[in-house]
């Protein structure tokens, strides 16, 4: 029973990490040119940059991994530069991959826009090739970022990247990029919780896509004309619906398997039972198999009890079955009515074990059937024997007074 029980735990074992693989490779299959760059870590980092030159900094360092986008296919990551456009009160950052020797496509950018009651505005706009139309993150940093106040000052000047191909800063290396699964657990440790970072599908400054026109850049696009996002998933407008539909496909395919895994262990548990309930079964007829058998060694050993008037060392000996015990001979003197009486008792009775009796006299008899009544009310308190004590009680006046007669012709001898 128990190497039965342990390879059913191990089959529900090997059927568990069968489904979490699966689970696994579809999400995989699922994965996306834009699961490369989380918005909401640039936006992030946006907000702990002093400047510009940080910020680019930041997007690039190995100690972050901030990107994970190889669009070249040279199996390294590439190199994120960062430049500027500005006109008045509006800042369009914008984030451009470096592919190859002037040759670079735009990731996102970043729309910075004060009102006239001096309110920054900060939107992360992803690219719509990469990311399509109108996916756009707003943030709320839960503490009014540095890099604001290097943006409106005196003489101020647009910041322009001077890094470009095979021309890198000391600080970077370039590094693999990992399997999306892994980068989507290792980005949310870049991303400060303590901030809030609102989706939204309208930009809120109109000078920033025409600043951002003045300075785009589409060397990816141009290689690969036809892979853009709503190519890539039709009948969705942008990565933030792409995510929605993930999710429910994913809490679809999980209560799947909860269905089916319960379904298994319904089956394996009824099976359980029917089990157990067979071996309760033939415990039950082992039970009642062996307990006759206790209870006739139980009767047979038990003693005489001591203290008996009228009886002078009787033994109980060995029982045989009842029919031995109709046989026994007794006192001729013994009324018919005592007979009687005695096989009527027995009837209602159930089948007393195997006895085997001496030959006793009328007082030795008169003591056993007393002990025997005592026995069977011991043994079975529910049963009322107080009526076949009586029977057999009247049963034995004869006796007695036969006996009292022959004790009498006794002593008149």
């Amino acid at each position: 029973m128990k190497s039965k029980l342990l390879f059913i735990a191990l089959l529900a074992i090997g059927f568990t990490t069968v489904e979490a693989q699966s689970q696994t490779t579809v999400y995989a299959k699922n994965s996306d040119i834009s699961d490369n760059l989380d918005l909401r870590a640039v936006a992030s980092i946006f907000g702990e940059s002093a400047n510009l030159q940080d910020f680019e900094r930041r997007l690039n360092d190995p100690k972050y991994q901030i990107s994970n986008l190889d669009l070249n296919d040279d199996e390294e990551v590439d190199y994120l530069r960062v430049i500027e456009s500005v006109e008045d009160r509006t800042h369009v950052v914008i984030i451009q991959a470096v592919l190859d020797r002037d040759v670079y496509q735009d990731i996102a950018t970043i729309d910075i826009e004060r009102d006239n009651s001096n309110k920054v505005v900060v939107q992360v706009v992803g690219n719509s090739y990469l990311y399509g139309d109108n996916y756009i993150y707003e943030p709320v940093y839960n503490v009014a970022p540095v890099i604001y106040t290097s943006f409106w000052i005196t003489n101020y000047r647009p910041y322009y990247s001077t890094w470009g191909w095979n021309y890198y800063p000391t600080y970077y290396t370039a590094w693999r990029p990992y399997p999306i699964y892994r980068y989507r657990r290792n980005i949310n440790v870049c991303i400060n919780v303590n901030n809030h970072y609102n989706y939204v599908n309208t930009r809120r400054s109109y000078r920033a896509p025409a600043l951002y026109q003045t300075r785009r850049s589409y060397g990816y696009e141009t290689r690969r004309p036809n892979y853009s996002f709503s190519q890539r998933h039709a009948n969705t407008n942008n990565r933030y619906e792409l995510d929605q539909r993930r999710v429910a496909t994913r809490e679809s395919s999980r209560n799947q398997n909860v269905n089916n895994t319960n379904r298994y262990n319904s089956g394996r548990t009824t099976g359980t039972d029917n089990r157990n309930t067979d071996n309760r079964n033939t415990d039950n007829r082992n039970v009642s198999a062996t307990r006759p058998n206790s209870d006739r060694n139980y009767n047979t050993n038990r003693a005489t009890p001591t203290g008996r008037d009228n009886a002078a060392n009787v033994n109980t000996p060995s029982r045989v079955e009842n029919t031995q015990r109709n046989e026994v001979r007794r006192n001729p003197n013994e009324n018919n009515s005592r007979v009687y009486s005695e096989n009527r008792g027995n009837a209602n009775r159930p089948a007393p074990v195997q006895r085997t009796e001496a030959p006793r006299t009328s007082s030795e008899n008169r003591g056993g059937y007393e002990n025997r009544a005592n026995s069977s009310r011991a043994q079975a308190p529910q049963r009322a024997e107080s009526p076949r004590v009586n029977q057999e009680s009247r049963g034995s006046q004869p006796q007695r007074e036969n006996g009292s007669g022959s004790r009498g012709g006794n002593r008149r001898g």
